[in-house]
C-alpha cells in the first residue's frame, strides 16, 4: 500500500507560480510512475504531467496546455514528486491529485494509477 500527501496548493493571481509537493511512503519510490492530474466540478479528473523511468533517465510528459508553463520533477532521496506551475492561469484553478503506480507505467490514463492523494486546491484569480 502506498500513501500520498499532497501540499503547496493556495490562493494566487494571473501570473503567479505555485510549487506542489507530494511525498510517498514505500522503499521502491525509485521505480515508481508519478503523475499530476487535476479536476474542476462537473469535469473528468485531466491528465497534467508524469514523470517515470524509461531507459536511462527519467522521462516526463505533459498536457498540451502547461508545456512550458508546468515542470514536474522528482527527489528519489525524499520519496517527494514537485509540479512547478509558472505563469498560473485561471483555467488552472482546480484540486491537483498526485498519483502513482509502482510498476513504472508511464500512462496519461486514471485507472492506470492505483494510489492516489487526497488533493489540494489551486485557485488562480483573474
Amino acid at each position: 500500500q502506498v500513501q500520498l500527501v499532497e501540499s503547496g496548493g493556495g490562493l494566487v493571481q494571473t501570473g503567479d507560480s505555485l510549487r506542489l509537493s507530494c511525498t510517498a511512503s514505500g522503499r521502491a519510490f525509485n521505480n515508481y510512475a508519478m503523475a499530476w492530474f487535476r479536476q474542476t466540478p462537473g469535469k473528468e479528473r485531466e491528465f497534467v504531467a508524469s514523470i517515470t523511468w524509461a531507459r536511462s533517465a527519467y522521462a516526463a510528459d505533459y498536457l498540451e496546455s502547461v508545456k512550458g508553463r508546468f515542470t514536474i520533477s522528482r527527489d528519489n532521496d525524499k520519496s517527494t514528486v514537485y509540479l512547478r506551475m509558472n505563469s498560473l492561469r485561471p483555467e488552472d484553478t482546480a484540486v491537483y491529485y498526485c498519483a502513482a503506480n509502482t510498476v513504472g507505467l508511464a500512462s496519461r490514463v486514471e485507472s492506470d494509477y492505483p494510489y492516489w492523494g487526497q488533493g489540494t486546491r489551486v485557485t488562480v484569480s483573474s
